[in-house]
């Protein structure tokens, strides 16, 4: 039957394939991928685009590719076909692959040289790069940001909303005025958000072109005496030194705010002044600075930003790997000591403990890591058991949390004494400070006569389940919640359909709808934006 007069109402179209008569006479015969067989056998390699197709097609993973190449030869030899016929079946599909994502298609083929050779020198290495960035950041994915006291959200088409506290013009509506619902940033409509990052009344967004907005205080970072920026800017505006560099992701601390390219350089703002970060900067300096040292040359996948210092997961041939730099109060930078560090250093737990990483999250005094198998770890301050051990006790070198063994993590969420896992079938676990609802327990705490004796400000020392989240019956595939030690907490579980639910302070409208006689909400309520 044809395809036309099917039920469908579609035609399936099939390119560049020849219809020849079906032959009925059926004989055993060798056949070979290059054609070395009877005359008339149809070689694999006389159609390589039809080869390319299926693998692009079934988004295969690299080191599918690279098991291809090393089971069968016809993978691995050149396949005399364009755009560079000297590379394999395998390697053209991960190009291919590479093209696909929004931040590649711009690259030239003398930047991708670059990026191919600093990844370790093949485009399989380059896609497994790519990919674990998009996983660990949601790069081009729909995504929730709960800043300090503001909120930002952006859909999967790249539209931003944002809602709170506005008193530096961090919402970028060109007010200065509070929003307790989600608004959509209108002088941003035609440019596509691929990533967020939000800070002390300021927020910066970056597009799929690699362009870097910021808008609120117009500093990337506090001095120790509080200080701002000298102008409020209330409406996105492009960050003019980074007009040469591809951006992919930023993270704003307090004392500095570091980028990352395409290419997995780090670059950073501020806070150099007695060469915290390696380099010699004043306080309000404006100009972007490669972070020295260690990475250097090695291409680095996302990057963390608690109160004072940064991680930085890298991706290496050898695998993934985690290094830190800054402050070492409380362990934090996870080296077993509590000494700064002025340039990034390597966290080698990890290598110990089997663990190959895959996402980091810096709270503001303690860190988190999820590895490949579904371990976590936490290290650093452990105030209030925000490193789930059971007890406060800080700990200065990754250790993994033994009560979530029986759950295979993908993903964590770090706040201020707060901790966030999420795991691959879409459950969350809560743990640590109980300050402002924020851990989403006790949601019938709501109701002041079911209060008594449910204490939803309580303390947790382990991960609990978060029920409030499981009863909306929808699988979370991220978490956020405020990074800050100077607002109160609040928290965004994005699900997987697009739907946003929101609980812990909203005080400033960050909850995105105004309380009534309340200043926060500890059941997760949805928000009224629609990010699929």
């Amino acid at each position: 039957m044809d395809a036309t007069t099917s039920g469908t109402g579609h035609s399936v179209q099939y390119h560049n394939i020849v219809e020849k008569p079906l032959s009925l006479t059926f004989q055993r015969q060798q056949r070979h991928c290059f054609g070395e067989s009877t005359p008339g056998d149809f070689p694999l390699a006389a159609k390589p685009s039809i080869v390319l197709h299926v693998l692009t097609g079934c988004n295969l993973e690299p080191q599918d590719l690279a098991s291809l190449e090393a089971t069968c030869s016809f993978f691995r030899k050149p396949a005399n076909y364009p755009p560079d016929c000297n590379l394999s079946i395998a390697e053209l599909a991960a190009l291919d692959m590479c093209r696909k994502r929004a931040i590649f298609k711009s690259v030239s083929p003398e930047e991708g040289e670059i990026i191919k050779r600093r990844c370790g020198g093949t485009w399989k290495l380059v896609l497994r790069f790519l990919l674990a960035g998009e996983a660990c950041c949601r790069r081009e994915k729909s995504l929730a940001i709960a800043g300090p006291g503001h909120s930002i959200a952006v859909t999967s088409g790249g539209q931003v909303y944002s809602f709170g506290s506005n008193s530096s013009g961090q919402l970028g509506h060109g007010t200065l005025e509070e929003e307790w619902k989600p608004r959509l940033i209108r002088s941003l409509v035609g440019i596509r958000i691929i990533h967020a990052a939000a800070g002390a009344g300021r927020t910066m967004l970056i597009s799929d072109q690699g362009h870097v907005y910021a808008f609120g205080k117009d500093s990337f970072g506090e001095g120790e005496s509080g200080a701002q920026g000298s102008t409020l800017v209330t409406t996105p505006r492009p960050v003019e030194s980074l007009k040469h560099i591809f951006v992919v992701q930023a993270a704003i601390a307090n004392f500095f705010t570091a980028v990352l390219s395409r290419e997995g350089t780090v670059y950073t703002f501020s806070w150099g002044s007695d060469a915290r970060l390696g380099h010699q900067t004043e306080p309000n300096d404006l100009e972007p600075h490669p972070l020295l040292g260690a990475l250097e040359d090695i291409p680095v996948v996302q990057i963390a930003a608690g109160y004072c210092y940064l991680l930085l997961l890298a991706c290496q041939p050898s695998g993934m790997s985690v290094y830190s730099v800054g402050c070492g109060l409380g362990g934090k930078l996870g080296h077993g000591s509590r000494t700064d560090e002025r340039y990034p250093r390597l966290i080698e737990r990890f290598q110990a403990l089997n663990l190959q990483p895959t996402v980091v999250a810096a709270g503001a005094w303690h860190a988190a890591v999820v590895g490949r198998d579904g371990r976590v770890c936490t290290w650093g301050w452990g105030r209030y058991g925000c490193l789930g051990h059971g007890n406060e006790d800080c700990e200065s070198v990754p250790k993994v949390v033994e009560s979530l063994l029986p759950v295979k993590a993908s993903h964590v969420a770090t706040g201020d004494y707060t901790t966030f896992v999420v795991s691959d079938a879409g459950d969350v676990y809560s743990f640590g400070c109980g300050e402002s609802s924020s851990l989403g327990h006790s949601a019938a705490a709501d109701d002041p006569a079911a209060a008594q004796g449910n204490n939803r400000h309580a303390n947790v020392l382990r991960p609990e389940l978060v029920a409030s989240l499981k009863e909306k019956k929808e699988r979370v595939v991220q978490i956020s919640l405020t990074n800050s030690i100077y607002w109160n907490a609040h928290t965004f579980a994005l699900t997987e359909s697009g739907r946003l639910y929101a609980f812990g302070a909203g005080d400033k409208g960050q909850l995105g709808v105004e309380l009534a006689d309340q200043t926060e909400r500890a059941k997760p309520e949805r928000v009224d934006v629609d990010l699929s």
